[in-house]
């Protein structure tokens, strides 16, 4: 086998194919050595070149020989990637010969890369690449530090002068060609630590040698000889090196902290040429890639390992020698990225909390911020992938997630930083965080609050309170934190006591955090709505997020909404919280008590509590319902509580009612005793159970009053009233009664927004103005308020200009008398024409104001309806099988109907709930006598026939088929029959309508059953005189052929087709012979009605086991008649395939088994065919391969079938 045709592909450009060829090259290659057998080589004869190229001959088979000197040939070409292939060959291939010495192989690399004057500039690279490359394959290979000697002689493989040679070759390269210099020395470092490693008996005068080569006096010192020192000290501690690095280092250790402004300086230079403190730059030397130096340095400062230690100050070095040099503000942006680069190395060797703030300095902090706010910075990306390393390093261990969050929200850092950086990098740290880190984040957070280690004016506090509070808001909102009870309750604990209560004295025992220490200065009252607005916002976050809850100890966990691991909702913990700082009113006391001059509220409060504390205790079969009510009540209690200062009088006597009246109708709703031992409790509840019983007749029902209280909730737009109400009417849905319906579905209704809006100010107007005193110091005081308004100059010129048009000008100064005049001269009917341009003035004024009150209430409407479909959707989901369902389609249809413009979005979500929800629901509603499900299809089907569009016509036509099985499945009469005939009728008859044939299949398909009776009515509406024209009859017939193919699996079809057959044969056949006589159907529509005929043909004896019973059905004399009609035709004459299909359904007729029609055909075809069909013949029979209207059972069998009669 040759080896020629195996270095092809060491020049690929693709790494596997590279190591493919490489491997399969060496393999074959020691194959070839290890059957050579080599000859005995004298001592003497190696001493020359030629000597040893005639060695190498010698020892190695001729491949092997040959192989070795193509390699070293091969580095230096420029083709592809054959640089890197033919290295790795020659770097495997050496390490698996032991015939060969290091001097050999380096003079072979020495001849081959040598350069002369007349070469050109890219074949002087290319040399120099090779003779780096191929010694670096010897050091690599081993070849460079081998022990041993030749096979056949008593040659040593390696030795000190050819390591020299390598030595002083590598620095020689370094200094011919800076921008080799870097690779050079990482070879020379290679080959240092190959050294190290060896057993050789020259180690001790390599390394001298080595020493000897680098340190030469005067020749000043680079990052790539400072990184060869580090390796050497590492490597070889026991040699003093302190000669070699005076002047320029003090004492021994390079990375002191005396020695670390020297190390920064000469780091600078590895791509500036700098004089003392002065940068300047070098074009064409900067590199994207850190210097391999960085990597050492890292090793001695962070190891990796475990056993290693760290041999610097790491905070000294990373301060002075990183971020005041490559993070300082003089620094350019290539030195700030290789910053970047530094930070990514360094940042996943940090294995501990106390070495992570020293990677955090203030100048990294501050470029890194500002490269990360905005993406048109220049390091932008590179910034981003800093903060997407930090993430990793979380996840990976989330125990720095508290060390990191402190540093970037620290000094150096911001409290703002995901705001400020436009990131989800502190977010994200805490969705990594361990339960026991978050607790330290929180106890760190609650520090601050009383943080009086630094003097601040009271701005500054607030400020830092206040981030604060949103930082453990934060610690909720985001949903992939753990939520774990003991810190979820401490923040709720410490939100409602600085948001409700002011403290007046501490208490070190207390268990509350907050009431450990007294705020200094206290909270002001925008600190204390902040804080009931993120209570009111936590909580509706934890509303809204599940969680797996044993009810009980040997029974399965179960997802429930809303609650804790106790099984307790949030909102109860809050509640809980508030009654036990109110029983300690010598420490606390409430901000905004909820009291009125007659103590109402207070005794709503009370009642409230008290049936909070007995709803626990009911025991109700629907669990749910219990507890829907539960979350309303503790939701509307902590509305109150949270809003009462911030209310008028009148919306906090209306809340007060508001709890009065769920109070009433939880009691009502959910009858309940006081305990036993309670007598006073005992004697309450009768009177209130008597009570109740007797405005149970008189008022609105329980369950319809905790709904208003939920739409009540739907009004205020807050997200903790929206969670709440959601939740709670998820769990009370099952309650629902069909008025409560109704109440939702009235909320839906079109009226004037702002009608109510005025209603309600023309109410004030009224009360004003009876509360109005006419004395003349009001007119004043309205006076002086009118004068301090500024003037309207639009309107002013308005006035001017109208008065201008009358003949009046305007009046200047000192020209008092001449306006008197005038107004003197002024009649009736200017008078009247002045006015009636003021009034227009005026008019056009008030409605522009009135647009902008206008357009704000439409807005707050939709919104409101939006969330009001929530419910209808909930409701929908919950209860799929309600009677109530069908209420909700007509409503919903009209709202999708009648929706403006500008409730695209409200349209578009109620079409949703009907044809997602609605429309694919599988359960029928339960049987209710007081909804009449055919009324409903009937006003629907009324709907479609006026659609506006085709979206809204297939909306009604899912709704129309979920109304059909409702009815079907609740009642025996035909209303959907009737409906659906009357609808098929103005279809067929009346050419505006808005139907369409896609109408009717929905209703095929999804129902069959109640289709199948509608069999007769098609046929007769499709024959019909009345029919439009016949493309409409000829769609109505094929819903025949897909009523064919869907027939249902019902006792009685047998006899349906008895019956149903011969009409429908007379008919079609009544159809096709006066389309044969006027030319009604085209072609196409023929050949559909023929495929219609064949349809019911084979369902027809699918039916019918017996032949004779199947063909006495059908006539084949009729269609014998019509062949011969159609054969005679003037316009169907030609069409031979019309004919044929006519010949099929007679021949189908005739036979029980349709294969034998289709074989009669077959060759009657043969018969009445001769000789090849010219090019317009086939393509006429081409046209019969056509699929018909409806997918046929065997749809193969048939298009062969036809295909051969063609």
């Amino acid at each position: 086998m040759s080896t020629l045709e195996l270095f092809w592909n060491l020049s690929s450009s693709k790494k596997k194919e590279r190591l493919d060829a490489a491997a399969k090259l060496v393999a074959t290659l020691h194959k070839f050595q290890s059957e050579f057998t080599p000859a005995e080589v004298s001592d003497g004869e190696e001493s020359s070149d030629s000597a040893q190229a005639d060695t190498l001959d010698t020892l190695n088979a001729q491949d092997v020989s040959y192989s070795i000197r193509r390699l070293i040939r091969g580095l230096a070409s420029p083709r592809e990637s054959s640089r890197l292939g033919f290295a790795v060959a020659l770097t495997e291939l050496l390490s698996r010969l032991d015939t060969v010495t290091c001097g050999q192989i380096m003079n072979l690399v020495l001849d081959a890369s040598k350069t002369q004057g007349s070469m050109s500039g890219q074949e002087e690279r290319d040399n120099h690449f090779a003779r780096l490359f191929g010694i670096t394959s010897i050091i690599h290979s081993g070849l460079l530090t081998r022990n041993g000697t030749l096979p056949t002689s008593s040659t040593s493989a390696s030795s000190l002068e050819s390591y020299e040679s390598v030595i002083s070759t590598l620095v020689t390269l370094g200094e011919k060609k800076s921008w080799l210099r870097e690779s050079a020395w990482w070879a020379l470092v290679s080959a240092v630590e190959a050294l190290a490693k060896s057993d050789v008996g020259w180690r001790a005068q390599g390394v001298e040698a080595t020493v000897d080569t680098i340190y030469v006096k005067g020749s000043g010192w680079t990052p790539e000889k400072l990184a060869l020192t580090l390796k050497l000290q590492a490597l070889f501690p026991e040699r003093d090196w302190r000669s070699v690095l005076s002047p320029m280092f003090k004492g021994t250790d390079t990375l002191a902290t005396q020695n670390l402004k020297a190390v920064a300086n000469i780091l600078k230079e590895s791509r500036v040429s700098e004089e003392d403190t002065e940068s300047k730059a070098t074009p064409g030397t900067w590199k994207p890639q850190l210097h391999f130096i960085w990597t050492i340095l890292l090793d001695l400062l962070l190891p990796q390992h475990d056993n290693s230690s760290s041999k610097g100050p790491f905070r000294d070095f990373w301060s002075l020698v990183v971020d005041e040099s490559l993070f300082s503000s003089t620094s350019s942006s290539e030195r700030k990225y290789w910053g970047f680069q530094l930070f990514q190395k360094a940042l996943p060797r940090i294995r501990n909390s106390q070495d992570l703030p020293f990677l955090f300095t203030k100048n990294f902090m501050r470029t890194w911020i500002n490269h990360l706010s905005k993406s048109d910075r220049y390091l932008h990306k590179a910034a981003l992938s800093v903060a997407s390393d930090i993430n990793s390093c979380v996840q990976s261990n989330p125990t720095l997630g508290f060390t990191l969050i402190l540093q970037l929200t620290g000094v150096h850092g911001s409290k703002q930083f995901d705001t400020l950086t436009k990131t989800k990098t502190v977010e994200n740290i805490l969705s990594s965080m361990s339960p026991d880190d978050i607790v330290n984040y929180i106890s760190h957070l609650l520090e601050q609050v009383n943080d009086e280690s630094t003097t601040a004016d009271a701005k500054s506090i607030d400020s830092r309170r206040s981030w604060i509070i949103s930082q453990l808001a934060l610690l909720i909102r985001t949903a992939s934190v753990p939520k774990v009870d003991s810190w979820v309750f401490t923040v709720l604990d410490w939100l409602t006591l600085n948001g409700l209560f002011i403290i007046t004295r501490e208490s070190e025992k207390s268990d509350f955090i907050g009431l450990r220490q007294i705020p200094k200065p206290p909270f002001s009252e925008e600190l204390r709505k902040e804080c009931r607005v993120k209570l009111l916002s936590s909580v509706a976050e934890l509303t809204g997020q599940s969680l797996s809850v044993k009810s009980g100890a040997n029974e399965k966990a179960s997802r429930v909404t809303g609650v804790s691991s106790n099984g307790e909702f949030w909102v109860l913990h809050v509640l809980d919280t508030i009654r036990k700082l109110e029983a300690t009113p010598k420490k606390v006391y409430v901000a905004f008590p909820i009291d009125h001059e007659d103590e109402s509220g207070e005794k709503s409060m009370e009642k409230a509590q008290d049936t909070l504390a007995r709803l626990k205790t009911v025991d109700n079969e629907n669990k749910d319902s219990v507890r829907g009510a539960h979350l309303l009540l503790a939701g509307i209690i902590l509305k109150q509580y949270c809003t009462a200062g911030e209310e008028e009088d009148n919306e906090s006597e209306d809340g007060v009612d508001v709890i009065d009246a769920a109070v009433k109708s939880i009691t009502r709703l959910f009858p309940f005793e006081a305990p036993e031992n309670d007598k006073k409790k005992q004697r309450r509840n009768s009177v209130a159970t008597e009570s109740a019983k007797l405005e149970e007749g008189d008022g609105p029902s329980p369950i319809d009053v905790l709904v208003d209280a939920i739409i009540g909730f739907l009004e205020k737009g807050t997200s903790f009233l929206r969670t709440v109400a959601n939740q709670s009417f998820s769990l009370l849905a099952a309650r629902l009664e069909r008025h409560t319906i109704e109440l939702i579905l009235t909320q839906l209704e079109r009226r004037d927004p702002t009608q109510e809006d005025e209603d309600e100010d023309e109410e004030m107007e009224d009360e004003e103005g009876v509360e109005e005193d006419s004395s003349s110091e009001s007119d004043e005081i309205d006076d002086e308020s009118e004068d301090d308004e500024e003037p309207d100059l639009e309107l002013r010129s308005k006035i001017e200009e109208a008065l201008r048009a009358s003949g009046i000008e305007r009046a200047e100064d000192g020209e008092g008398d001449d306006d008197s005049e005038e107004e003197e001269l002024m009649d009736d009917d200017q008078m009247m024409a002045i006015d009636a341009q003021l009034a227009e003035i005026f008019r056009s004024r008030a409605g522009g104001k009135k647009g902008g009150k206008d357009a704000n209430a439409q807005r707050e409407a939709t919104h409101f309806k939006n969330r009001v479909l929530d419910l209808v959707d909930i409701y929908v989901k919950k209860q799929p099988s309600s009677s109530n369902i069908p209420l909700l389609v007509p409503a919903l249809l009209q709202l999708v109907i009648t929706a403006s413009p500008e409730e695209s979005q409200l349209s578009e979500k109620a079409t949703g709930i009907l044809r997602s929800r609605i429309g694919k629901l599988k359960e029928c509603p339960e049987k209710d006598d007081s909804i009449d499900t055919g009324f409903i299809l009937e006003d629907l089907h009324s709907m479609a026939r006026r659609a506006s569009s085709g979206d809204v016509l297939t909306t009604i036509g899912q709704c129309c088929c979920y109304l059909a099985r409702a009815h079907n499945h609740t009642s025996t009469d035909s209303n959907v029959r009737l409906v659906y005939r009357q609808s098929l009728t103005d279809f067929v008859t009346r050419k505006a309508s808005r139907l369409n044939v896609a109408f009717f299949q929905e209703f095929i398909r999804r129902c069959p059953e109640a289709a199948w009776d509608l069999k007769q009515d098609i046929l007769d509406v499709s024959a019909s005189e009345k029919a439009v024209n016949a493309y409409r009859s000829c769609q109505t017939l094929g819903l025949l052929n897909l009523l064919f193919n869907n027939i249902p699996t019902k006792d009685g079809i047998s006899g349906d087709l008895l019956t149903f057959i011969p009409s429908l044969q007379d008919t079609i056949v009544a159809l096709l012979k006066s389309s044969a006589s006027t030319g009604a159907f085209t072609t196409a529509q023929m050949k559909d009605i023929f495929k219609l005929v064949l349809t019911a043909i084979r369902q027809t004896k699918r039916f019918f086991k017996n032949g004779s019973e199947a063909g006495s059905l059908w006539e084949s004399e009729v269609w014998d008649g019509l062949l011969e009609q159609l054969t005679s035709s003037e316009k169907y004459g030609q069409a031979t395939g019309l004919h044929a299909m006519c010949k099929q359904v007679r021949d189908a007729t005739r036979t029980s088994d349709p294969r034998e029609a289709k074989e009669a055909g077959l060759k009657e075809a043969a018969t009445t065919s001769s000789g090849k069909p010219s090019k317009s013949k086939a393509k006429r029979k081409a046209e019969e391969v056509e699929a018909p209207l409806e997918k046929p059972q065997k749809p193969k069998k048939k298009v062969k079938v036809v295909a051969e009669l063609s």
